[in-house]
Formats: C-alpha cells, structure tokens, sequence
C-alpha cells in the first residue's frame, strides 16, 4: 500500500502487456535449477524488465507471483511451508530496497533509454544491486535458519553470478526492445530465453547424471577392494547415503526363490536387527520387484500405501526399491526410503541401478573369498579350525603378550585314547562321528571362552587368550569330563546294522601357559604336548596334566 501510494503505477491499457509479461515470468519461474539444494530461477531478467517498464508495484506483485509458481514447482513439503512467507518477505525486501536505490540515483520507470541515454548507467547498476542485496540476504537467512557458513564460492552462487551475467543484459534488451516495438519484443527476446532457460535446465541435469556416475563407478571400485560381506554391505549403504537422501535402506536375501528376508537393516544411521518378517513373492513393494524384475519408484506414501504389505515405518514416504541383479538372476532387493516426498528422481533411480550391479558383484566376490578363506582355515571333516589357523593366531597372540596388549595364553591339547582301537572295532567312518562329536562338544563347552581347532588325527587343541594355567586346567578336567562321561553314538558301523551303538571313549590332555612355560608358540605348543604324553598317556590316560619345568 505505501509503494502504491509513493510509487502509484500508471498501468492503463497495459492489460495485455502485463499478462504477457506475466506468462513469460510464469514459464520461466517453473524451470528452476537446484544446485546444492538451492533452486536457482531465472527471472530476475523479466523482474527488471518489468520494473523499468511498468514501476515498483507492479515488479513486486509479478515476482511474488514469480516465487509462488517456483514454490508450487518445487512442491515443498509440509515442514518446509515456513518458506512461503519467509521467500515473498526475502523477495519484497530486495525488490524495494533495489527499486528505492534505484530511485535514489536518479532513476525513472517508463522511460526511453535510446533518446535519453544519460539513464542507461543507472538502469545497468539496478541488476547488480538487486543481485548482491538478494545473495547477501539468502547468505544471511541460510546462517541463522540453517547453520552454513556464509561463503560467496559455493556452487550454487557460481551457477548464479553466471546466468545473472548472462540474463541481465537480455532484460536491458527486452526493456528496450520494448520500448520500440511493444509487446512483439516478447517473442523476439522471450522465446529464445525460455528456450536458453530450458537448455540450462537440461544442461545441469546432465551435468548432475554424469556426477552421480563418476561417484557411481568411485563406489564400485571401492566395493570391489572389500572381502567381507558385511563391509560391502555397510560401505554401499554408507556411500547410497552421500549421493542420495536416506532414511531407511534395507538389503533383502531370497531364500527358497520366493522368500525375501532382511540381511541388511540401517534406520536414521542406527544399523537394527535384522528380525523383520519375511515378504513373500509378488507380496508388498519388494516381492513385487523380485516378481517383476523392475525397479519401483514412489514419490509419496499415497502411491505404495496399497500395495504394501511388508516392514516399511510410519513415516517413510518416498521409496526406491531396485532387484540386485547378477548374471542375469535376481540375488536380493534393495529398498531405500526417505521421510520426505518426491525425494528421488528417475536419474537417480537409474544410478541406484546401476550400483546395485556393482553391489552384486562385490558382495558374490566377497562370498567367494570368505568361503575359500573358510575351507582353507577349517577342518572339512569337523568344521573345526585347521593347524594352519592355529598356528597363525598363536602367532598373532604371542605379538600382543610382546607388546602388552594380552596377559596371558593358555594352551590345551588333547589326545583321544585308544583311537586305532576304535577304529578297527567300528571302522573309519565310525571313527569319524566320534571325531565329529568331539568337535560339536568342544565347540558348545568353550564357545567364546577359546579357540577349538583339529591339530592332526584324533589331537584337538583350545587355544584360550587371557587365562591363566589354573583356569585352564579347570577347563581341561570339564572337556575330559566331558568326553568321559557322555557315550557316543555310532549309526555307521562296520557290521553294517541299522541300529546306533553307543561307545564310551577318553582322552588324555596337556596343559601349558605363557609367559610363564614358554616364550614363542613353538614352545609352547612343545611344552603342552610333552605334558599330554609325559603327563597323562605315561602316568595312566584319561587324566589332565600340567607342564612342569
């Protein structure tokens, strides 16, 4: 009201003027650029147009009109809506603090620039005040709303000096063409910009695909380094996260080919358990997918809501959910999802894509490697770690006793009494189960007090870090007890009967410790089995003995 009454605007018979100049803000205001979640639009060329020709009022009432299309555009969501009165505050301030800087240097609207050239420097100085008061203003509000730094060399301020520079003199341009020629000057300079405007727009997309697939084959190198299943998993999720917003992502294995089930599960940077409930084939947006083979995109919660059926929160809204592909087979579903709506885009969807071909192949070469690391480190008859294993973690535990990171070692070795015996009364196979036995029996009784390994035939060993001799002796007089105790149940025997034989078998341990029995592995290991044999066969078997210097 106060522009109207200071700066009344003088608008009659422009009707016609005014709503082409409207249309062509409306076109241009709705293909914006967003450069580093900044929208970034055009119309600051068709604003001073409008203010040089029509005045102040009508400038402003235009660029409101302006951002309301550009808000509506960018389809903000609900916890965003502050920006509506906080962008028509920003934009009425600049646009009259421009318009009164520009009154103040003597400045006149409606005016002829051709036959009064002495105001062309003051029209060409309107443009670089209204862009420095705008980009001082966003520095200023995005410092208090949001926490930036405020910094003149971001991108999107590059991307804007750059079209600033390049669209300010086509708004001189059309002013004056204007001037001459009336509302044609629309077509001869408007058309061409909204087409220029369009190019940029097409531009920087492309520019953002070809990022997302630098960083895409970035990521896959870095997959491709990893051997642990679980870190290419947490390193695509992590690196997912970077490139796209990410509130919930989940990687879902097949299981019996219609079955997906949870392997992977990471909720607002909190990786949860994976305990969700299977989703059937062709059931909810993931069965869908591994039913269809094609990826799936939802803007909003509306879109997915009925179909569905699986483990996805309350407040997920847009969701990408891509099949992980390999060789031309479906290895698992990956489903990525954001609190916000229209978060992703079909770009982006593509890049995901791609990734997940990455992702297939890092994760089957990280299964391959811990299966031929698993096979190379275990016993194939009893699962148990192999003499090469051990050998190489007693190393590794006697460096950390040398540099004081671990206490104390202990080590037990046991022997099987009789052994040939058995296996000439019952045969090999027979022979096997025991052994087999012997080693689910270790296994469950120390679990994660020590290490049970197959030393060679019928010798098993415990290695068990941070226990003292005592400690260990006890647990050597619980595994004898154990064997002891228990029979043995034999289903293979060599007379060929169907029914199961039960065989009471012993054995005979040593027990030695570091530092006080030993100072590297080798003598260690010397050490428990001269008490195992020294100890225990000689004074009698079935007996736990300790090494004595």
């Amino acid at each position: 009201m106060l522009t109207y009454h200071f700066y009344p605007p003088d608008l009659s018979g422009q009707g016609i003027s005014l709503f082409a100049f409207f249309t062509l803000m409306f076109l241009v205001s709705s293909m914006p650029m967003v450069v580093n979640n900044t929208p970034i639009f055009l119309i600051q060329w068709v604003s001073m147009a409008v203010f040089l020709t029509f005045g102040l009022l009508a400038e402003m009432i235009m660029v409101q009109m302006g951002v309301l299309v550009l808000l509506l555009r960018l389809k903000i969501q609900k916890d965003q809506l502050f920006r509506l009165p906080l962008n028509s505050l920003l934009f009425f301030t600049v646009s009259l603090l421009s318009g009164l800087a520009y009154f103040a240097m003597g400045g006149k609207t409606g005016i002829d620039l051709i036959a009064n050239p002495q105001y062309f420097w003051v029209a060409a100085a309107y443009p670089v005040i209204h862009f420095t008061l705008n980009q001082i203003l966003i520095s200023v509000i995005q410092a208090a709303l949001y926490g930036r730094k405020i910094s003149f060399l971001e991108k999107d301020l590059i991307w804007e000096t750059v079209t600033s520079l390049i669209t300010f003199p086509i708004g001189l341009i059309l002013y004056i063409l204007y001037s001459e020629v009336g509302i044609l000057a629309l077509l001869f300079v408007g058309v061409p910009f909204v087409s220029l405007s369009i190019i940029l727009h097409l531009y920087y997309s492309s520019e953002k695909v070809i990022d997302y697939l630098q960083k895409a084959s970035e990521i896959s190198h870095q997959m491709a380094e990893r051997l642990d299943v679980n870190v290419v998993m947490e390193l695509f999720i992590l690196k997912l996260s970077e490139m796209i917003p990410v509130d919930y992502a989940y990687i879902l294995d097949i299981k019996d080919n219609d079955e997906l089930h949870s392997i992977y599960r990471k909720e607002h940077e909190l990786i949860k358990p994976n305990d969700l409930m299977p989703t059937k084939k062709n059931e909810g947006i993931s069965g869908l997918v591994l039913d269809t083979r094609k990826s799936a995109l939802f803007h909003s919660k509306k879109k997915w809501k009925s179909i569905a059926k699986e483990f996805l929160p309350e407040d997920a809204e847009s969701i990408i959910c891509v099949p992980i592909v390999r060789s031309n087979e479906v290895l698992g579903i990956l489903l990525l999802s954001s609190t916000k709506k229209r978060t992703y885009e079909k770009s982006q969807l593509m890049i995901v894509d791609i990734l997940c071909s990455h992702f297939a192949i890092a994760i089957e070469n990280a299964r391959h490697y811990e299966e031929t690391k698993a096979k190379s480190e275990r016993c194939a008859l009893t699962k148990l770690y192999n003499y090469r294993y051990i050998e190489a973690k007693l190393n590794e535990e006697f460096s950390r006793l040398q540099n004081g990171s671990r206490d104390l070692l202990s080590l037990i070795i046991l022997d099987i009494d009789h052994f040939k015996k058995v296996n000439d009364t019952y045969g090999h196979q027979s022979g096997n189960e025991i052994l087999c036995e012997l080693a689910d029996r270790l296994t469950n009784l120390i679990d994660a007090a020590g290490i049970a390994a197959r030393y060679g035939g019928e010798e098993f060993i415990v290695l068990m870090p941070d226990t003292s001799k005592e400690d260990a002796i006890s647990w050597a007089e619980l595994i004898r007890q154990t064997i002891a105790n228990r029979p043995f149940i034999l289903k293979q025997n060599i007379d060929g009967s169907s029914s199961s034989t039960k065989v009471f078998i012993t054995a005979s341990i040593g027990v030695a410790a570091a530092p006080e029995d030993a100072d590297d592995s080798l003598a260690l290991i010397r050490h428990a089995d001269r008490a195992l044999y020294v100890g225990a066969k000689r004074a009698g078997r079935n007996r736990v003995a300790e090494y004595v210097k």
